[in-house]
C-alpha cells in the first residue's frame, strides 16, 4: 500500500548525554567526514552514511514491547508517495536541541559485526563494553532543526503525533516513553528532498552545512523572543529559521567592520524567503485542481504543487509580480 503523505509514520528518540559529552557530535563528524570524502572523490556516494544505535538500559533485560513495529518500518522504504520516495525521518532531541535523520534503514542486527568496515559508519561510543542495542538505524544525512534552545523542541515535537497515545501531540514532559516513539506528521514535512537541497547549499550534504553553521541558537532565541514573536517564528520552516539566523549573526559579527562584504547576508535572508514562500505556495495550491495550478515556466508547463523548488525569480513570475 502507498503511503499518504499526510499520515507517513515516523520516529523519535532521545540521546543520552551519560554515554558521553558529545553523543550527537560524534555521529555528525563520522557522518561529515563520510560526505567530505565522496564529494573530493575517494569514496562512492554509497558509502555517506553511519548507524545510529537504539541503545539498551543495562536495568532492562525485556525487548522493547514495539520493536516489531519499529523494525516492520523498513518495509515502507523505497515505496513512492505520489511522485516522491517515501522519506523516514527519526527525530533526535536531548531536549535542548533537536536533529532530524534521514533513515535508509531499519535492522535488529549488529552493524558491528557483519560491517566490514564498521569503524568507518559505528561512531566510537558503541564500542564501549557493555554497549548493547535493539535496533540501529542507517542514517544517510542529518539536519539541524533547534539549537540550544528547549521551548523551540516543544514547539517543533508539538507538531508531530504519538501513534501510541490515540495521535495525541509529542510532549517532552511524560511522553518519552517506550522510545523510539512511532509518530506522524500530519504536515507531510519533508527535509531530504534532493532537488532541495541543491538550490539551497549546492553539492554539500546538510550535516556538513549544519555544521559550518554553528553557535547560532542564542541568535534565534533572541529573533524568537525580541523580533518575531513564539507564534510567528513556530511557523516558520526549521530550515528559514537557520538561514535567517545565520544571516542575522552573520551581520552582527560584521556590522562594524567597513570592508565586509555583506552580500551573503542578503543571500541568507533571499534563501529564507525562498523556502518559506516554496512551502506556503504548494499548501496554498494543495487542494487546486491540477488544471488551473499548471504554469507555463521557460516554456515549460508544469504543475506547481508536484514541481519545484523554485527560485526567486520564478516565484516572483508564479505570484504575478514579474511577466
Amino acid at each position: 500500500m502507498t503511503p499518504d503523505s499526510a499520515t507517513n509514520r515516523h520516529l523519535v528518540t532521545v540521546w543520552n548525554p551519560s554515554y558521553g559529552t558529545d553523543v550527537m557530535e560524534s555521529h555528525i563528524r563520522l557522518l561529515s567526514d563520510r560526505a567530505q570524502r565522496f564529494r573530493a572523490g575517494s569514496a562512492d556516494e554509497e558509502t555517506v552514511y553511519i548507524w545510529w544505535g537504539r541503545i539498551r538500559s543495562a536495568h532492562r533485560q525485556q525487548v522493547l514491547p514495539h520493536i516489531a513495529d519499529v523494525l516492520a518500518l523498513e518495509n515502507e522504504l523505497g515505496e513512492s508517495d505520489g511522485d516522491a520516495e517515501r522519506e523516514l525521518q527519526l527525530y533526535i532531541t536531548d531536549y535542548r536541541s533537536l536533529h532530524v535523520a534521514h533513515v535508509g534503514e531499519i535492522t535488529a542486527d549488529d552493524p558491528r559485526e557483519f560491517e566490514e568496515n564498521a569503524e568507518l559508519h559505528v561512531p566510537p561510543l558503541y564500542r564501549k563494553e557493555g554497549i548493547n542495542c535493539d535496533c540501529w538505524f542507517k542514517i544517510w544525512d542529518i539536519r539541524r532543526l533547534v539549537s540550544d534552545e528547549t521551548v523551540t523542541v516543544v514547539e517543533e515535537l508539538s507538531k508531530l503525533r504519538n501513534v501510541a497515545y490515540h495521535d495525541m501531540p509529542v510532549s517532552i514532559y511524560g511522553g518519552m516513553v517506550n522510545l523510539p516513539l512511532i509518530v506522524k506528521r500530519p504536515d507531510g514535512a519533508r527535509y531530504f528532498e534532493s532537488d532541495v537541497r541543491q538550490q539551497l547549499i549546492g553539492s554539500q550534504y546538510w550535516v556538513e552545512f549544519d555544521s559550518e553553521h554553528s553557535g547560532i541558537g542564542a541568535t534565534e532565541r533572541e529573533l524568537r523572543e525580541y523580533c518575531f514573536g513564539e507564534e510567528a517564528w513556530a511557523k516558520l520552516d526549521p530550515g528559514a529559521r537557520t538561514f535567517i539566523a545565520t544571516a542575522e549573526k552573520l551581520y552582527r559579527d560584521h556590522r562594524n567592520d567597513v570592508a565586509f562584504d555583506f552580500s551573503p547576508v542578503l543571500i541568507g535572508f533571499a534563501k529564507a524567503f525562498e523556502v518559506q514562500t516554496n512551502i506556503v505556495l504548494k499548501r496554498a495550491l494543495a487542494n487546486v485542481r491540477p488544471l488551473d495550478r499548471t504554469v507555463n515556466l521557460d516554456g515549460r508547463s508544469m504543475d506547481l504543487v508536484k514541481a519545484g523548488p523554485y527560485g526567486l525569480g520564478e516565484l516572483a513570475i508564479i505570484i504575478g509580480e514579474k511577466e
